[in-house]
């Protein structure tokens, strides 16, 4: 009798393992599929360039891919007409949750708020970037504008 008994046990502990083992793989299916989820619906935050040209002409660009490449080759998504910017200046980023600015060898050089870039640096709204002769001035949707900006909209309201 004591030897069935064993046998018994046995095979509660082998389908208990596998009732286990089930269990797990759908715990671990399941969260997999809901950070998968998570991921998909996450949304690049739309950044906006005020172009500020050597000639005094304004442009103000949208857009919503992740990578905004700045030249004056046809290519670019954000097309400058500047002899001092290179055909492929500088490029935005979007990545780990935040835009990136990168400069792409160009021959003068891209400067964010004065400073020169040498390696992808984080931008935010208000930042200035300057590609030869020409100024764009960063706004990410979403974003709260610096306090500096914020003090200037409340006076012209």
């Amino acid at each position: 009798m004591s030897g069935s008994v064993i046998l018994a046990l046995r095979a509660l502990l082998a389908a208990g393992l596998y009732i286990f083992l089930v269990w797990a793989l759908l715990m671990l299916w399941r969260e997999i599929r809901h950070q998968a989820a998570v991921l998909a619906s996450r949304q690049i935050p739309a950044i906006s360039l005020s172009i500020l040209q050597s000639d005094l002409t304004t442009q103000l660009r949208h857009f919503k891919s992740p990578q905004v490449t700045i030249g004056r080759h046809p290519a670019c998504e954000c097309q400058v007409n500047d002899d001092s910017v290179s055909a492929y200046h500088a490029r935005l980023d979007f990545h780990h949750g935040q835009w990136w600015l990168e400069d792409l060898k160009s021959t003068n050089g891209t400067t964010l708020n004065q400073e020169k870039v040498l390696l992808p640096t984080v931008v935010v709204s208000g930042d200035e970037i300057r590609c030869g002769d020409t100024r764009l001035v960063v706004t990410v949707a979403g974003a709260p504008l610096p306090p500096a900006q914020k003090a200037d909209s409340h006076e012209t309201k």
